[in-house]
């Protein structure tokens, strides 16, 4: 079994899936934690898309955008900068490679526990005595009280199950959640319209019939967390999730979006968009609408 790494400032620990470092503990989603041991096995090598999709994305089809995405969101955690990069530098069209030093530690030793000296049970107390016709009374209260605090249980628990959503079964196979799109252009300043696409995406959804969209604010909740798809889902009571990413080259935007099924985590529909940077409200309102009414067909 791995032992942990030494990663720069960070401490690794692979089977725990954290990272930890001056008192602070990061938890990692796995298939993030296989993509920095992939980096970290060939330190100082540049690895290509290619190799890093067959790595950590064995057996799943999926896009280079989950590479790109999957790196920013390592960044965010390790709080590197893609411009002046301390960890993780892009060698462009080649791939990644893991700059920042790496030293491997053994197991962690296990510690014998001790087990505690046995200690006196005290001396219980002589049981009270109920006189035989205070006993029926007893009973019968006893009785009553359980019976109302069952009803109490029941009652409390309906309310709470009626509107929560993890504790429902999926809404409907016609749900969805639309994840806050991520920003990967090179100085990540492309945020705000980053966000401003998710928004419209929801309002599109939104307004086909049939269709239940989580609403914004639940689904800007997991902006930067790294939560499994099927986690995500799950908590929000959806049969869908979409999520996506913005990138620009000179004066075009490119913007890059995919429907996961929660069910079997497998990519339903993708598509890319190229548009001359410009009015970006009508950027974000014309591929809000392409792509509403392209998926759609998809989520039965």
């Amino acid at each position: 079994m791995r032992g942990t790494l030494r990663i720069g400032e960070w401490i690794v620990d692979p089977v725990a899936d954290q990272l930890s470092r001056d008192g602070t503990v990061l938890r990692v989603e796995a298939r993030t934690m296989r993509l920095l041991l992939c980096l970290a096995d060939r330190a100082g090598q540049v690895v290509s898309i290619d190799e890093l999709l067959n790595e950590v994305w064995a057996g799943v089809i999926v896009t280079p955008d989950s590479v790109y995405q999957a790196v920013t969101s390592l960044r965010r955690l390790l709080g590197d900068d893609p411009k002046q990069p301390a960890y993780i530098a892009t060698v462009p069209r080649r791939g990644y490679r893991l700059i920042a030093s790496v030293e491997t530690s053994p197991d962690k030793a296990v510690l014998p526990v001790e087990t505690p000296a046995p200690v006196a049970s005290p001396a219980k107390p002589a049981p009270l005595k109920v006189p035989k016709q205070g006993r029926g009374a007893l009973l019968g209260a006893a009785l009553a009280l359980g019976v109302i605090l069952l009803l109490c249980g029941a009652i409390s628990a309906y309310w709470l199950l009626r509107d929560h959503p993890t504790a429902q079964a999926a809404r409907g196979a016609r749900s969805i959640a639309v994840l806050p799109f991520l920003d990967l252009t090179d100085k990540m300043s492309e945020e705000p319209f980053a966000d401003g696409m998710t928004e419209e995406l929801i309002d599109k959804l939104s307004k086909f019939p049939g269709m239940q969209v989580s609403a914004p604010t639940s689904s800007f909740y997991y902006k930067d967390k790294q939560v499994p798809v099927a986690d995500i889902a799950k908590s929000l009571g959806v049969a869908y999730v979409l999520d996506g990413s913005v990138r620009k080259s000179g004066d075009t935007l490119r913007i890059s979006a995919r429907l996961v099924r929660a069910g079997d985590g497998f990519v339903v529909w993708s598509a890319t968009y190229d548009r001359p940077l410009g009015d970006k409200l009508k950027v974000q309102d014309e591929i809000a609408s392409e792509a509403a009414k392209a998926m759609t067909p998809v989520i039965r």
